[in-house]
This record gives C-alpha cells, structure tokens and sequence, in this order.
C-alpha cells in the first residue's frame, strides 16, 4: 500500500469513471495531424489502447492507494447533490467488494483494446468501434462506483447501447437476431428493476446505498422489501444471466466478435451479481430471506442445465459451435456465484464474490482463445476442429493447445487455480447457510451443484480432447500465438494462477466488507 491523499483517490475515482467518456467523444473527432500517421484507423485504435491504459494504470494506482486495513471502509468517496428534488446526489466511492471488480473491468477493457489494435474486428469504421467500447467501459465501472439507486440504474443501463451495437455491427452470423434478443431481454428486465429500486427510494425516503444498508431494512416493511427483491432481484437475474432467463446469452455470444464477448462474459455478468450483494443482501434481508431458497433453486438448475447443454454440444455429430459452448458453461459458472449469495452467510457471499472476479478471469481468456481457433480455421464447429482437418492443436501449434488446454481446467475448478475457491466457497455456504433458511433444502443445493461440478469436468475435458489431441496428419503447421496475443492473454493466465495460490489476497479484501454488509453496517 501506498500513502496516498484522500482527495488524490477521489480524483482518480473520478477520472476512472468519467475519461472514458471523453476518450469516446475524443475518438469520433478528426485525429490531429500530428497523431494520424500513415493510417487513420490505426491512429483511433491506438487511441483506444492510450485511453484505456490510462484508465488500467489509474486503476492500479487506486488499488494501491486503498487502504487495506480497512476495506469494509468506503473510500476515496465523492457525495455531490445532483437532483436536489429527488434527493439524488452523484456519490462514488469504492471497498473491498468494488474494488476488485473495478480493476478486473480496467484491465480486461485494455486488453480487449490492445487485442483489437493488433486484430482489427472486421466491419465499419474503427472510430464507432473505439467509442462504443469506451462508453462501455464507463457504465461499467460507474456501475462498480456509485452509491446512489438511481445512479446505479442510469451506469447499469448505460451498457447496453454500445454492446448491442457491438454486436450488430461487428458480429458474426446472426449478429441482428442476437443483439436484439440481448437488448430486448435486458431492456425488460431493467424496466421491472427501476419500478424496484424507485419503491425502495420513495419507501425509505433517500436512495443513498450506504444510507439504506447502514439502516439495513429497518426503514421497510417486509411486505415492502419482498415486492422490492422480486422487481429488482428480476433485471439482476437477466444480466447475470439465471436460468430461465439466460436464453440470450448463447446467441449473443455466439454472434459477438471476440473482443465483444470477452468483456460480456469477464465484466456485463459481473453487473447483475453485484448487484445482488450492493443492494438486495443489505438493504433488504427479509425479502432475500424469503427468496433466498428459490434463488438457490433456480440456482443450482442453472448449474445442471448449463453442464446438460455443454455436454450435448461437445458429443460428436452435434455441431456443437465453441462459442456456444463456453457461453452456456457460464450459466453453469454463474449459478455458482447465485447459490454462494442465496446462503446469505459471509462464507457464501465471498465465495460468490471470489467466483465473480475467477470467472472475469479464465472465461475471458477461454473466448481470447476460441477466437484465435475461430480465426485460424474460420470456424468454430467442433466438429471441424476435431475432424481429419481438425485442430488436434498440440502438433499443429503447441502452445494456443497448452494455453486452450490451461484455460479448460482452470474452468473446470482444479485446486491450485482462481476457478477452484469461488466454487468451493459457495458449496460450503449452502452447507451451513444463514439461520432461519432450510439447512435440509440448502444441503440438496450443495449436492446437486457438487454433482454439476463432475459435469463441468466432463465436458471441459472432452473439449480439450477433441480439439487439442488428436492424430497427427501431414497437415500445415497452424499459427502459433503471436507477440500480441502473448501480451493480451498473459495477464490473464498470472492472476488465474496467482488467485489459485494466494485466494486471501482477494478474501482479504472482500471478507471485512461482507461482514459489515451482513450485519448491517456495523463492522
């Protein structure tokens, strides 16, 4: 940690959530003369990189400056009246829950930038391409920062423009079908939510967030606080997505280019949980306890449901696309990250909380890699990647097959690797969850959702077999990874690894937070 002022760490908050709005605005503007060099579009993407570096390293810095003694502690926090009306006021601020998040978001946004610089995403003008994923990054992290409701509801909702439009332009086949499938279900789930958390505002008579979680429920009835889980609990589920309302995720990620689909999965997941933990588990208890057993029900069938759907797309003849694959692999992994919050015990949350920043991590990585595979055989069908042409990676280029082979297991949950805790944790929350939920339901849970791990195993295994092994023909070598592609997809492998070796770099983070989160705000 590093000694540094409280009005430097309100500074860079700010900056980290309001600069890449004007890195957006910058890039849809001509590039001066001095800056364009021999290609305008690589000028603008260079831009991207620039911003969002900037970004990553004020990120860092904050992290730095963050006092680890007290992470349930907000800091660097900034409380401005902005609608005096409606008492909503523009107040930021960051703990051990958001901080890590905010990072992630940072670091992938500038990867996913550096990856595109290299590998420009095939349709129109890299200046749009450029803007949308810096607004992208803005609501995002704003989404991570703020403590207002109705803030929270505008950053929240703010992502779904540029990645709607990320996925309608620079897409692949079924790229209209699935950007509109991804607005419309969000669009509508995020009505529903706003009703929510206006209910809770008006009820309570401030849309503080820290205010409401210091009181703890106290100011709402529970009649009040049960509408109030449904509504908001509803728009939270779609972005995460749970099943049944996952239904867009496999298309969207199917259809979106790489970049695309590596900050859906690493970081517009992540949304709906933390939103889940922020403001649902703190502000209102009583309806998360009357809901908790059916969240981890619907949990758990996602656990099930997304390892029955892998399984069946990786069985031969199936034309199982990889992409697909790997988005329903995350309704499975996110259902983890559910349960772990519906035992509404410290240990289940920080479960689900390490399980968040895990899933950011190695999924982000597993689409970093199906792409590079997609671009180098055009294609993305198991089928063909494990035909007579096939992958059979490890002798046709040896490291993306170690890399892809890498990324599986760490999905997978080996001990040792970032996948393993998040999971193990959420499992031992429903073992013993909080009092007054049903141990014999939550022991159900933990079983069923132990058994989806088995599956997981299955079908990520499978995968490696059939696109990494395979006979070795007189076929030509492949591509091997590239500089670039070693800079954009290292970070990631580290951190998986450091997170398997070292989880209480993140737990200790996390876990003060989480306490004072469930206790209602007292230390």
């Amino acid at each position: 940690m590093i000694d540094i002022s409280e009005s430097v760490m309100q500074f860079l908050l700010a900056f980290i959530v309001v600069i890449p709005l004007v890195g957006a605005v910058a890039a849809l503007l001509p590039a001066p003369p001095g800056l364009k060099g021999t290609s305008p579009e690589q000028a603008v993407l260079r831009h991207g990189v620039t911003v969002t570096g900037a970004i990553l390293v004020a990120a860092i810095v904050l992290a730095a400056g963050f006092d680890h003694d007290q992470p349930s502690k907000m800091q660097a926090t900034t409380d401005i009246s902005w609608i005096p009306a409606l008492d909503v006021r523009i107040h930021l601020g960051i703990d051990g829950i958001s901080l890590p998040l905010l990072v992630l978001t940072a670091l992938l946004t500038f990867l996913c930038a550096l990856y595109s610089y290299f590998k420009p995403p095939t349709g129109p003008s890299p200046k749009a391409f450029v803007a949308l994923l810096l607004v992208l990054e803005s609501g995002t992290l704003a989404t991570f920062a703020v403590l207002d409701l109705l803030l929270f509801f505008l950053a929240f909702e703010m992502v779904l423009i540029p990645m709607y439009f990320l996925i309608a332009r620079w897409g692949g086949a079924q790229r209209q079908a699935a950007a509109w499938k991804f607005i419309l279900y969000t669009l509508l789930g995020s009505v529903v939510m706003l009703l929510g958390l206006l209910l809770i505002g008006l009820k309570s008579g401030t849309f503080d967030m820290v205010a409401l979680a210091t009181d703890n429920g106290r100011g709402l009835t529970s009649s009040v606080q049960v509408i109030a889980v449904l509504a908001i609990g509803i728009g939270l589920a779609v972005k995460t997505p749970m099943w049944p309302l996952h239904s867009w995720l496999p298309d969207a990620h199917t259809a979106a280019p790489t970049v695309g689909s590596v900050l859906l999965a690493g970081v517009l997941l992540k949304m709906g949980t933390y939103g889940f933990v922020r403001i649902l588990l703190p502000i209102t208890p009583d309806g998360m306890h009357t809901f908790a057993p059916y969240l981890a029900a619907f949990a758990v069938v996602g656990i099930i449901y997304g390892s029955l759907a892998c399984l069946a797309l990786v069985r031969p003849g199936s034309k199982g696309d990889l992409k697909r694959l790997i988005a329903y692999s995350s309704v499975g992994h996110m259902g983890f990250v559910l349960l772990g919050i519906a035992s509404m015990t410290p240990t289940g949350v920080n479960g689900a909380l390490f399980a968040n920043i895990a899933h950011g991590l190695i999924t982000g990585l597993l689409f970093f890699l199906v792409g590079a595979v997609k671009d180098r055989y055009g294609t993305a069908d198991l089928d063909t990647l494990s035909g007579a042409t096939g992958a059979a990676l490890y002798g046709r280029a040896p490291r993306l097959g170690g890399l892809l082979a890498f990324a599986a297991v760490a999905s997978l949950g080996l001990p040792g690797l970032a996948g393993f805790w998040g999971e193990m944790l959420a499992l031992f929350g429903s073992f013993d969850p909080a009092d007054g939920l049903s141990r014999p339901a939550f022991l159900t849970f933990m079983s069923i959702a132990a058994f989806g791990t088995l599956l997981t195993a299955a079908y990520m295994l499978m995968v490696v077999r059939r696109v990494c092994m395979g006979e070795k023909r007189e076929e030509p070598q492949l591509a091997d990874v590239q500089t670039y592609e070693f800079a954009a997809w290292t970070p990631l492998v580290a951190l998986t690894v450091l997170a398997g070796l070292w989880p209480a770099a993140l737990l200790g983070l996390t876990d003060p937070a989480v306490q004072k989160l469930l206790a209602g705000g007292k230390s």
